[in-house]
């Protein structure tokens, strides 16, 4: 069974009650709900919450919500990869041994089912986890540093040669958080211990998160740019 998960917290610090506010229309999970379903790559749509009111709004545009989360899995501190496990754990129980899980957040409404499926096409033999980024503005080769031991500062990453513009720097990519997409065997508690990371690259445009409520503007604003409104 493949599934795509969609873990929507209620407690949101930086926008309060942002999975369920409007965003030209909808509520913001709706957006990625409907990218879910129109990407025909899983079995289930499947929200993992501890809202009622998500739970509620997810259910209404056809995801299923089994269960709601419990207080552990859903505080500021606890990870995303643990929520997900008590997911998959939960419905194999139940419902069969799940083969594959693609999860999506809700707060990048901006992804296109081409990014979904691409996505999954990734995630074959040679792939234990797909994730998404964009190529970074920034560059630890050229222009970001950390502070030393010592006091002093550095390049982040030391280059075998020296390294005049970024553009002539190898090049490295930010992870969005857009989509992740793994293996059962390789779904772990940490993301950088299930073995070989495979990425799909999405453009600066269509990779910004919802954090702050300026960001919904910036969204509302592309959203109506394509005609999405």
């Amino acid at each position: 069974m493949k599934i795509i998960s969609i873990c929507a917290r209620g407690g949101s610090q930086g926008v309060p009650g942002k999975n369920i506010r409007l965003l030209c229309g909808k509520p913001l999970i709706a957006w990625t709900i409907e990218q879910a379903f129109a990407s025909r790559v899983a079995d289930r749509v499947l929200v993992s919450t501890d809202s009622e009111q998500i739970a509620e709004v997810a259910r209404r545009y056809g995801a299923e919500v089994p269960f709601l989360r419990p207080a552990v899995l859903a505080t500021a501190s606890a990870g995303k990869l643990p929520a997900i496990l008590h997911l998959v754990e939960w419905i194999e129980a139940r419902t069969g041994p799940v083969s594959r899980i693609i999860d999506l957040d809700p707060t990048s409404p901006l992804r296109e089912v081409a990014d979904i499926r691409a996505c999954d096409a990734l995630l074959g033999d040679d792939a234990d986890l797909v994730i998404t980024g964009y190529e970074s503005e920034k560059n630890p080769y050229f222009n970001m540093v950390e502070q030393k031991p010592d006091g002093s500062f550095e390049r982040v990453c030391l280059p075998g040669r020296e390294v005049l513009s970024r553009q002539s720097a190898p090049k490295v990519y930010a992870m969005n958080a857009s989509i992740y997409a793994w293996h059962r065997r390789s779904l772990s508690e940490s993301l950088w211990n299930c073995g070989r990371i495979a990425l799909h690259v999405m453009p600066r445009e269509r990779s910004i998160d919802i954090d702050h409520p300026v960001d919904f503007d910036m969204v509302e604003l592309l959203m109506k740019k394509k005609g999405q409104s």
